[in-house]
């Protein structure tokens, strides 16, 4: 394996256990974030320019959930991970802003990488 393909799915820093929540908290933030935008740019328009508000509740219905799962999956992850103290009030920042648990997510790995 490269080094580079190291640095997208694991951080040698941590141990297995550690990237494997590191993996599920990444999951978790693209599905939320993922739904964030899908609400924002195609259910958002389609209720207020075309009067069709059955995709909002639906995909609103499922980013509550995500948001959710994210939100607990960043705490279980916080003690799991020797995270930056900045990585939980950025995670729960990032995840009201749209692209924000992607950016979130490069910055925390970006970080762990360093850290020896």
């Amino acid at each position: 394996m490269s080094q580079a393909q190291t640095t997208i799915t694991e951080t040698p820093n941590l141990t297995k256990d550690q990237n494997s929540v590191l993996k599920i908290l990444t999951i978790m933030g693209y599905l939320e974030g993922t739904s964030f935008l899908l609400l924002l740019c195609i259910a958002m328009p389609l209720k207020y320019m075309m009067g069709i508000a059955e995709a909002v509740t639906y995909i609103g219905m499922a980013h509550g959930g995500l948001f959710i799962a994210y939100i607990l999956m960043l705490l279980i992850a916080t003690t799991k991970i020797k995270m930056p103290l900045w990585a939980m009030p950025a995670g729960v920042l990032g995840s009201f802003l749209p692209l924000g648990p992607f950016i979130f997510d490069h910055l925390l790995k970006k970080s762990l990488n360093k850290k020896v």
